[in-house]
């Protein structure tokens, strides 16, 4: 299967390996807290609270808490502001509130080589031979975790004020409607090259990159004037950060990602990767392209079948034109900050984290 040249793999910054500790010991803290709180009251809660801070503490790459600092320090914030610090956990537990209702969505049973929070709660039930169906329960009680996390990132930024309030109510709507678009493009059978842009902007680029940013700069009083500089290196990070997630999930490592590759073809999420492939095998009336393609959306693709896909997508240069978009963006989000006066640590880390979204390999 194809990879990206090991020169163009990007290590992880060594800034974000530290953050991700701190963030780890405040999530730790704050979960600790309440499966004391609600396992005494009940044995019950002991397990779901028990696998949401472990889902919670393991693995993630922790970005969002990431260009949050980083817009806050680069802003000419404090850099121990324990306020930083709880919005970062905040934008993790959000993350995971997400991730736990995404699984639920796509059926997935596998995240961070982990089984997912509804597929353990689903096997606990059948297991235990428990009254009812288990999918069911499974997901139910994973939905229930979610709105937990959701609740305890709420709770975190109950000392922020209005400004941080109504960037971080933005992110969470726009990361619904992105979701929402997500689901119904995938079953819809027009494919339009556009709304693959337009998840990518919501769920990707102003979720991750651009919206923590501002929240960063937000807490550190300087929002008004960093706000279009890091719009304009937020979102192309973002877009170059999904493209690359797109690109992982068709071709990558399954034992670094933790989760079964093609997962996209089987839902028939339209990446820019799938979208390019159709159009260049309808405009080239490619029909054993066309034919291969056809199997988009079948839950059962089996591994034969996506390596078929991957196969056409190389042919028909899918795979070489988003990584030459995923270049052309980073440009871009360079360019950008150089367009104001920032922290210049920070701005040169913001850059290492913007090769890393780019070109890492998990």
């Amino acid at each position: 299967m194809p990879a990206p040249p090991e020169s163009r793999i990007a290590a992880e910054p060594v800034e974000l390996s530290d953050l991700r500790r701190r963030i780890d010991v405040r999530l730790a803290e704050v979960l600790d807290a309440e499966h004391s709180r609600w396992s005494s009251f009940d044995g019950l809660l002991d397990e779901p609270i028990s696998r949401l801070r472990a889902f919670s503490t393991n693995g993630g790459k922790r970005l969002r808490p990431a260009f949050c600092h980083l817009g806050h320090i680069a802003a000419g914030g404090d850099p121990g502001n324990i306020g930083v610090l709880d919005a970062g956990a905040a934008l993790e537990l959000l993350h995971v509130f997400a991730l736990i209702h995404d699984d639920v969505m796509d059926g997935s049973s596998l995240r961070r080589g982990e089984p997912t929070i509804h597929q353990h709660f689903g096997d606990r039930h059948a297991v235990s031979d428990w009254i009812g169906e288990s999918r069911r329960f499974g997901e139910g009680v994973a939905v229930l975790v979610g709105d937990l996390a959701l609740i305890l990132a709420d709770s975190l930024l109950s000392a922020a004020g209005p400004t941080a309030w109504t960037i971080y109510n933005e992110l969470r709507i726009e990361l619904v409607m992105g979701q929402l678009l997500d689901i119904v493009s995938a079953a819809s059978p027009l494919q339009d090259p556009e709304i693959s842009q337009k998840i990518s902007l919501f769920k990707s680029a102003k979720y991750t990159v651009e919206r923590p940013l501002h929240l960063g700069a937000a807490l550190a009083g300087r929002l008004d004037e960093c706000a279009e500089a890091f719009t304009g290196y937020g979102l192309p990070v973002g877009e170059a950060f999904q493209l690359r997630d797109d690109v992982l999930g068709a071709f990558g490592d399954e034992s670094k990602l933790g989760k079964p590759v093609g997962g996209d073809f089987r839902e028939n999420k339209p990446t820019q990767l799938v979208l390019h492939a159709q159009a260049v095998a309808q405009d080239q009336h490619l029909s054993p392209a066309l034919e291969v393609l056809a199997h988009l959306g079948d839950p059962d693709l089996t591994p034969v079948q996506i390596v078929a896909i991957q196969e056409v997508i190389e042919a028909t240069g899918g795979r070489a034109a988003v990584e030459n978009r995923i270049d052309s963006l980073l440009s871009e989000a360079v360019d950008a900050l150089d367009s104001i006066d920032l922290e210049r640590d920070a701005q040169d880390q913001l850059v290492d984290l913007a090769l890393y979204c780019a070109h890492r390999d998990r």
